[in-house]
């Protein structure tokens, strides 16, 4: 309840962020960049930055290293500043001075690296200092490199690579507060970063709040990429809205973009799984594909597969669909892998096809897959559909034998099917193995087992 709370103002939080004006619209409103100026070396501090300078320049590390008991924040500030055009030299000195006395660092220090590594597009190294330093500094970073920028002469890339790093962090709030105040100065982020974030918040499962942020970036005239779209059509087909979905991947060749199999894939999938029966709409995006030039790949045809097989197709008209696409996959050379084996196993023992899911089994070895604990799973539930609960313990000791783990969902199955037989005995036994493994079981499968029989543990 308290996650749900938390989720839902988090959601309010960003949206009352994202429906503020657009500062790309009202240029003219944007908040001047602040301009700090910074005491200037004098006298001995400046004597002691121009050497170590000289040394630096030279690469005479050995004579620098004297010089290290008289380091202070101060100087070790306009050191970096001298050297702001060169990000290499920046860095060694940087992770020199860390590696002697690591509390001479301070913010500004940070910042002033952070300005030299941006500005000269080291972003890999500059989002792994931020990842380093965002706990001790991060209510003030942001302020920090504002009143930096200037006397950096730096590049807008800087709160780019903040907001970036805060997205791949899962930072969402702390991403959303930076991107507002980037646009309140009129910075603005790139599109790759504008991905990182839509994609954090489709792993979070808040593709509403996807779906806001992608309308703020179209009225920032931030254009999207194939990828930006890509995670739109994700997003609608989340919230089970696949017409929208089906027109933003018409509407990417108007945009001057071309769907890539991840477009499609993203489609057949919400068709695959909105559970009303849209399995031929996903086939005729499959064929849509084709005619488009681009080629269904692993991922289409395991999603079409399982979305026959899950939904109990494999005996319709038109027969053994599920087959028919795995028999495509090898004309058309896609390798199939452990996921379409899965669920193409389990499709053929729901449909009662047990020595065709055998073959199949047997099939592993020759392309060099192993069986999974999903693999066993769909084999346990064949049998189960076929009330053979003996065969279903065996095949599951013999995947406890070749080192598998089964799920929770694999042991809820099981203690469930026992319980209906009222081989209570063989619950009891799972239930053993769920405790050894950690696994609490459901609470209405322990009422089950207890309602039935009462056995110490």
């Amino acid at each position: 309840m308290r996650r749900s709370i938390r989720l839902r103002q988090f959601s309010t939080l960003i949206e009352s962020h994202l429906k503020k004006p657009s500062t790309r619209t009202f240029l003219r409103s944007s908040l001047p960049i602040p301009h700090r100026t910074i005491p200037q070396p004098k006298e001995q501090d400046l004597d002691f930055v121009n050497v170590a300078h000289s040394h630096l320049i030279h690469s005479h590390w050995d004579k620098l290293k004297p010089l290290s008991t008289s380091l202070t924040p101060f100087r070790i500030k306009h050191i970096l500043l001298k050297l702001n055009n060169n990000d290499v030299l920046s860095l060694e000195f940087f992770n020199w001075v860390h590696k002697h006395n690591p509390s001479y660092h301070t913010l500004e220090t940070h910042s002033i690296l952070l300005h030299t590594l941006t500005k000269n597009r080291k972003f890999k190294t500059t989002q792994s200092i931020l990842r380093r330093i965002l706990t001790p500094f991060l209510s003030k970073l942001f302020e920090a490199l504002l009143y930096s920028y200037r006397f950096c002469d730096s590049s807008p890339l800087v709160f780019d690579a903040l907001f970036k790093t805060f997205a791949h962090m899962n930072k969402l709030r702390n991403a959303t507060d930076t991107f507002t105040r980037m646009k309140e100065y009129g910075f603005f982020p790139t599109v790759e970063s504008c991905n990182a974030f839509l994609s954090s918040l489709l792993q979070l499962h808040r593709a509403d709040v996807a779906l806001s942020f992608y309308r703020e970036m179209r009225r920032d005239c931030i254009s999207p990429n194939v990828y930006t779209l890509n995670m739109v059509i994700c997003a609608y087909c989340k919230l089970g809205e696949l017409q929208k979905a089906s027109e933003t991947l018409e509407k990417m060749k108007d945009m001057g973009l071309s769907p890539n199999v991840v477009s499609y894939n993203g489609l057949i999938s919400g068709y695959c799984n909105n559970n009303k029966g849209l399995l031929g709409l996903a086939l005729k995006i499959k064929s849509l594909m084709g005619n488009n030039g681009v080629c269904p790949n692993v991922d289409t045809f395991n999603t079409l597969i399982n979305g026959f097989c899950k939904e109990g197709k494999l005996h319709e008209a038109n027969s053994e669909l599920g087959i028919r696409l795995f028999e495509e996959m090898g004309r058309n050379q896609v390798k199939a892998d452990i996921l379409t084996y899965n669920a193409l196993i389990l499709g053929l023992c729901k449909d009662g096809k047990r020595k065709k899911a055998a073959s199949l089994v047997k099939e592993l070895d020759k392309e060099n897959l192993v069986p999974n604990s999903s693999t066993f799973s769909a084999l346990i539930n064949g049998q189960f559909l076929r009330n053979n609960y003996e065969r279903a313990f065996l095949i599951y000791r013999s995947m406890i034998g070749s080192g598998c783990s089964p799920n929770e969902n694999t042991f809820q199955m099981l203690i469930s099917a026992f319980c209906k037989n009222e081989d209570f005995d063989g619950a009891v036994q799972v239930l053993r193995d769920t405790l050894d493994r950690v696994i609490t079981p459901d609470s209405s499968i322990l009422s089950e087992l207890y309602s039935g029989k009462l056995v110490p543990l």
